[in-house]
Parts: structure tokens; sequence; C-alpha cells
């Protein structure tokens, strides 16, 4: 395997040290191959919410391959997944099922272009839409590292129509939609930046999105492969009260398993094959082993509503690491949000990519190894976000408020 990996941040490229092997999971306990039994704080970067090999999700994924793994024939499963999500995300009125978050956003891509007859898609610096060519383009995760701002192997001409303005900036978006509405399809966006670090919206962003997008006659897309289902049951368009005209959803909605979604406004949706001229298919999207798992997650995230209690002890975690950090000198900015943190080494607080890469990025690769060292497992890379899930309970996060207290003072 190139690198010895399937997905290149497994290669600890970006933190050094040699990279673990995973054995089993269970809760959020990570155990590897050579035996160590690990705190995981990337709980398979956010799916895993209610925890690993979750009895629910497991017995489902069981029960589904002993029925078959795949048919590519609609079952009625994939009919109850659409009406959930549906129900949880009302703008997403009709729902295409797709087989990774990268597959979602590509589809809404081409379903932007394909219903307003325009070629522009304007993204932002940092936010990270998956590896399909046209959104390689300043974007966050694996890639945020390099020198250049995409990928070799990346043609020009694929990303000639791809515009990037700054996130949380007004004027840059406003300059990018005056040179260029007359062409402008979409606006897509993470509405909560989280694969380049955290970076939380501005007050009033999103709403201005969604009325620049209005008046360009463009169609605002938001990216929630990473806030869907993870912050409320529902999307953060829920909370934020912005409603964009299509959404894109991943891992969580398989309940760790290969899926994605997209979906919105009716008459947008139906411009997709078989009904209309925007094409997409694949053989393994509604995959029912995928959709078994992922329907007994969001079944038992819908009842147990975890939400608030899992923000909580997120918090809790967050107050302590600052507090240490802070008595040993050590300048951190900690934003989070829900279940979602991230550390950055920094005085002043990160609202773009910019701040981003003026941080102090070996010292995190220092935490990072210090951390492991204490059984401690983060996102191995300094541009990934932390994740807590509902098998983080109090008696998890003593221990590890204990192993992060240890690790910042040997910092």
């Amino acid at each position: 395997m190139p690198g010895g990996v399937n997905s290149p941040v497994r290669a600890f490229k970006a933190v050094g040290g040699n990279p673990i092997f995973a054995r089993r999971a269970s809760g959020a306990i990570l155990e590897t191959t050579d035996g160590r039994q690990l705190i995981d704080f990337c709980m398979s970067f956010g799916p895993s919410i209610l925890g690993h090999a979750q009895p629910e999700i497991s017995d489902a994924v069981a029960r589904a391959v002993r029925d078959g793994a795949t048919f590519a024939v609609t079952t009625q499963a994939e009919i109850e997944m659409a009406e959930a999500i549906r129900e949880a995300i009302p703008s997403m009125e009709r729902v295409r099922l797709v087989s990774s978050g990268t597959e979602a956003v590509m589809t809404a891509v081409r379903l932007a272009r394909g219903f307003t007859g325009r070629k522009k898609i304007l993204k932002f610096t940092g936010c990270y839409h998956g590896h399909a060519d046209a959104m390689l383009v300043k974007a966050g995760s694996g890639v945020a590292g390099l020198a250049s701002a995409s990928s070799a192997g990346v043609p020009e001409a694929v990303v000639a129509d791809t515009l990037v303005a700054k996130y949380n900036s007004r004027d840059a978006v406003l300059a990018a939609v005056k040179e260029h509405a007359h062409d402008l399809a979409a606006i897509i966006v993470e509405p909560v930046a989280a694969n380049v670090g955290l970076m939380l919206p501005d007050p009033g962003y999103l709403e201005f999105l969604r009325k620049v997008a209005t008046s360009a006659k463009a169609l605002l897309i938001f990216d929630e492969v990473i806030t869907g289902f993870r912050l409320c049951y529902g999307g953060y368009q829920h909370i934020c009260k912005v409603t964009p005209d299509l959404t894109t959803l991943g891992k969580i909605i398989g309940g760790g398993l290969p899926i994605g979604a997209v979906g919105g406004r009716a008459e947008i949706m139906e411009r997709l094959a078989p009904l209309g001229d925007v094409y997409q298919a694949g053989t393994l999207s509604g995959n029912p082993v995928s959709v078994a798992a992922g329907l007994a997650q969001l079944r038992a995230l819908e009842r147990l509503d975890p939400f608030s209690a899992m923000e909580e002890r997120t918090s809790e975690l967050v107050q302590l690491i600052a507090q240490v950090a802070k008595d040993h000198g050590l300048h951190v900015q900690i934003p989070h949000i829900g279940s979602i943190f991230s550390v950055f080494f920094s005085d002043k607080p990160v609202r773009d990519f910019d701040d981003v890469m003026t941080t102090k990025k070996e010292y995190y690769i220092l935490l990072f190894q210090k951390l492991l060292e204490r059984g401690v497992y983060l996102p191995p890379s300094p541009f990934e976000v932390c994740f807590t899930s509902l098998a983080h309970d109090a008696n998890i996060l003593r221990r590890a408020g204990m192993a992060w207290s240890e690790a910042i003072r040997a910092l």
C-alpha cells in the first residue's frame, strides 16, 4: 500500500513516530495490535457518536448481512432512511443516498450546475469537501499542510471554475460574487468548519451567505458531513436557523459504515436521473448493511437525545485543558461546540485558515506524542478536530483529564 496506508493521515506523517494499528475498539477505548488500550478522541473522525462497537448497531449489521450484503435493488430500509433524514432535516425534501461524503458533495456540485445552468462554485479556504477534483482547492484536512493549494493530478482546467474566499470574511465573498454573479452556480460551505481544526462561524455569517446566494440566484450548499446529527438530532442548520438549498451528509448516518447523502428542495433534487438530466449512479448507493447500521444509530440518537450531556462533558474537559495550559504558561485556543473541539497553540482566536497556519503546529505534534505515551489517542494531524462520544463518561474523562494534565506539564 502506498505509504503503508489506505488514507494518508493514518501514516502519522503529520505527527511523527510510529503509526498505531487497531485490533478492536469498544466504547471510548481503542485497542492496538500490540495490546495498548487508548482513550480515543478521534472516533473514526466523528461517526462513532454512540461509541465503538455499540451493540444496537452491531446487531443491526449482523442481521442485514445475514439477509444479503448487497442487492442493487431498492429496499424498504432505504425509504425509511430517507424519511428519517427528511423528518430530522426538513430542508432535505428529497434525499439521494450515495456511498461517501465525497460522493455526496460531488453530486451536489453537479446538481447545482445542472439546475442553474452556471459553472462557478464558491468555496472557502480551509473547508474540506472531499477529494473530488473540483473541491481540492485550498482545502483542509489531509491536504492542509501541503505547500500547494491543491493536489497533483488535478488539471488547472478542472478547478478554473472553483472560486475561493476566506472563511468568515464578508468582503471576500462580496468581491467574488460581484465579479462572477452571472455564472455562480453555488456557494458551498461547512457551516462549522471542522477539517482544519475547528473554526466557528462569526455571528450572522451564515445568514449573510444565505442572503448573498439568494441575491445572486445561486444555490447555498451546506456540507454537514461532520456536523449532521453530531450536534443535535438533525443538521447544524437547525441550530443556526439558516436553510440551505442542498445539504450533504456522511458517515454519521451510516453509524460509521460507508455512506453519504445529498438532499434539498424537491425541484432541485428532481433534476437527478432518472427524473432529470443530471446523472448520478452507484451500485452500492443505499447499501443495505450501511443503511441498517445508520438507521440503528439515528433511532438511538433520537431516543437517547445525548447531545446536551455530551456537550456538558466536553465543555468540562476543555475548561480543564485550558486551565492547565494557563497554569503552565502555554497560550492555547480551544474552540468547541457540542462534542467537537480542537487545540490550537496560539495567543489569538482562530477565525480563518490564515490564523490556523500561524499557530504553533509543532506543539500539537509534541502534545500528540505525549498523550499517546499516556494512553490517549488524538487525531494524528494538527488539522483535524477531536470528538467525544456518549461512551466518554465521567470515569473515562477523569482518566483522560489526568493524562492531558500530565502531557501539558511535560510539554
